[in-house]
């Protein structure tokens, strides 16, 4: 339904003599190291992306595309880990950058947390990571090696806005403006929406995150390197599972918590998942998407609902959807004073900006019976998450 049929396939024809290596995983990883290499201490960091690609690789309804983005899920990962290890040898300093009061925004996906992020990221005080620096995190780059990088991360949204048009609609992103640190997150739930990986999923809820978010600081220590220090605004809905593991590698964190009816945010967020299973997939059971994803999400919330327990005062802000899904004119300066932050008129006049980008041509439609899934399933899933939301709606 999200996909262009035309462009997709040419592309799985261009692509496919490649899908014959899917039988040799092993062996595509082995030449995907050999070429990055690893620092000495990351053995159990390379080998997590082993078992991911060879899991991956046995998906029997991957498609020529879905096999080219496995692989190159695993690349970037294995890329980024080496030249972040490489440089922090290179520069210890590095090592000492403080990564000071960051602000973590939080919640279900589809629930404004790329508006709340937007927002956050309008001050000049503020320090928000752009897509092209999370794809490949470096030292500050020359005028040439910033556009080298910028027209990388372009071409990048290209190929994916050309087979998927609705994708560009559902979830608009530019290579120069601020995105989520998922793309930064070593371990995190967006393999699962492009495979069936049953292992995978189940893992998620075993591993320790700790490591992934050292790894996480760390991008940001050598993304602050040399450069003027500002506080730092990070967003990712895949956070909301992993808040123990957040808040002990970036104890003074602010977690901003955006709020909306679960049921509505789950069928929004199937519909996207759809867009990336229509790319990587020859078919798509959608009630097993449905059952996927509500698995995921109402698990990872209840966690979150656990660990937010125990956070001390002013950790916290919790953001309903009105806020800014509404009046974003009256929100962002309640928001901006919830965080400690100041709200300037400057700040103000950029606002119009950031709700336009993040609007599409045209309204994004989904329901929940698609999926396999009734409005009773989600609000028995997430029970105790609605009992807290509708106290946020009064407070």
């Amino acid at each position: 339904m999200a996909a262009d049929p035309l462009s997709l396939t040419l592309a799985n024809l261009v692509l496919r003599p490649a899908l014959g290596s899917r039988r040799d995983p092993e062996r595509v990883f082995d030449r995907i190291v050999g070429k990055v290499g690893w620092e000495e201490g990351d053995e159990a960091f390379v080998e997590g992306f082993r078992s991911l690609l060879g899991e991956w690789a046995a998906d029997e309804e991957l498609s020529p595309v879905g096999w080219q983005s496995a692989r190159a899920h695993v690349r970037r990962h294995l890329t980024n880990r080496a030249r972040v290890r490489r440089l922090i040898a290179e520069h210890p300093a590095i090592a000492l950058e403080p990564v000071e009061r960051p602000v973590f925004v939080v919640g279900l996906p589809r629930t404004a947390t790329t508006l709340t992020h937007g927002v956050l990221s309008l001050s000049d005080e503020h320090r928000c990571p752009r897509l092209w620096e999370l794809l490949a995190p470096g030292l500050e780059p020359s005028p040439r090696q910033r556009q080298r990088a910028v027209t990388s991360a372009r071409r990048t949204l290209d190929a994916t806005y050309r087979l998927s048009p609705r994708f560009r609609e559902i979830h608009p992103m530019t290579a120069e403006g601020p995105e989520e640190c998922t793309f930064l997150l070593p371990h995190a739930l967006v393999p699962l929406s492009q495979a069936r990986l049953p292992e995978y999923h189940a893992r998620q809820f075993e591993r320790d995150f700790v490591p992934d978010y050292r790894h996480l600081k760390e991008c940001f220590q050598v993304l602050q390197y040399g450069r003027p220090r500002r506080r730092w605004i990070l967003k990712s809905p895949m956070h909301t599972g992993n808040l123990d593991a957040l808040l002990e590698v970036f104890p003074d964190a602010t977690l901003v918590w955006t709020h909306r009816d679960p049921a509505t945010a789950v069928a929004s967020f199937c519909s996207l998942v759809e867009c990336g299973m229509a790319l990587s997939r020859r078919t798509i059971d959608l009630p097993a998407l449905g059952a996927t994803w509500l698995d995921l999400l109402s698990r990872s919330v209840r966690r979150g609902l656990a660990a937010r327990a125990g956070l001390p005062g002013g950790a916290l802000v919790d953001v309903p959807y009105s806020w800014l899904g509404s009046d974003p004119a009256t929100g962002a300066p309640k928001l901006y004073d919830a965080v400690g932050a100041r709200w300037t008129e400057a700040d103000a006049a950029r606002l119009p900006t950031v709700s336009t980008h993040l609007r599409g041509s045209r309204p994004h439609r989904y329901d929940l019976a698609r999926y396999g899934l009734t409005k009773a399933d989600v609000d028995a899933a997430f029970a105790d998450y609605n009992t807290l939301r509708a106290e946020v709606d009064r407070a």
